[in-house]
């Protein structure tokens, strides 16, 4: 039980994931970034993740397909969905689908910290049962 949590962050804008790499390695948090829906795959596969943080619109399968996707290799992952969509209706479909939680992207790093300690408190328990 004395594993470390690990969270990843699936997006396609390569600015967006060094900057928030940067947030999360100040907090001493273990951090991985995937460019795309096959990296995250792949990254997924060499090892389990507690919270997936997934940019909804991205080249090849979007942030909800994904999702899917990854949720069939590692079914009590935790994703929380982002979207620059200016519309709920995005957040709250990927929640529909599985998502833990979404967040509008500007994203405030509070909101989606504090969303992240929910959803790994969440995955702790799904993994103790």
């Amino acid at each position: 039980m004395n594993e470390k949590r690990k969270i990843m962050m699936v997006d396609d804008e390569a600015d967006f994931l060094e900057l928030m790499a940067k947030f999360f390695k100040r907090r001493n948090i273990d951090f991985e970034t995937a460019g795309g829906c096959m990296e995250a795959l792949d990254r997924l596969g060499q090892g389990k993740f507690d919270v997936v943080i997934m940019d909804v619109c991205m080249p090849g399968l979007d942030g909800l397909e994904c999702m899917a996707e990854m949720k069939k290799v590692q079914p009590e992952l935790e994703v929380i969905v982002l979207t620059g969509h200016a519309s709920l209706n995005v957040g709250i479909s990927g929640m529909k689908k599985g998502a833990f939680d979404y967040c509008m992207k500007p994203v405030s790093f509070d909101e989606l910290l504090e969303k992240i300690v929910l959803a790994k408190e969440k995955f702790s328990k799904k993994s103790d049962w």
